[in-house]
């Protein structure tokens, strides 16, 4: 069985939705809290691969607001990407690893889609 992985921020409403979400309907999974132990760039330019810098980059949260406005302009995967290795609290939460599957942010229908047999 593959292990699911949960990247996300302890503290973070969303994160704390996910959580309980997955707990709830028996799905184990491991933590990976990205201000302790970052997340490191390869892992992030598959997921902005995959979705999209726009989709993974937090613009909303107050991390990126308090950015340098020169960091956050003219921004481009690579920048992005980046700017995330730097500033791990601006990457979007939770991101869920299951094998080659990658869920960007907590949706329940998503993840029940994700997870059918756990009702």
């Amino acid at each position: 069985m593959v292990k699911v992985k949960v990247y996300g921020i302890p503290n973070c409403e969303t994160v704390k939705k996910a959580r309980a979400w997955l707990e709830v309907h028996g799905v184990e999974y491991d933590f990976h809290d990205y201000k302790k132990q970052g997340v490191d760039k390869g892992r992030l330019e598959k997921w902005v691969r995959e979705h999209g810098w726009e989709a993974i980059l937090n613009r909303s949260g107050m991390t990126f607001r308090k950015l340098d406005p020169a960091l956050t302009q003219d921004l481009n995967a690579k920048k992005a990407v980046a700017l995330m290795v730097a500033h791990p609290s601006a990457i979007k939460r939770p991101v869920l690893v299951e094998g080659s599957r990658t869920l960007v942010g907590f949706k329940p229908e998503a993840y029940q889609a994700a997870f059918p047999g756990k009702r």
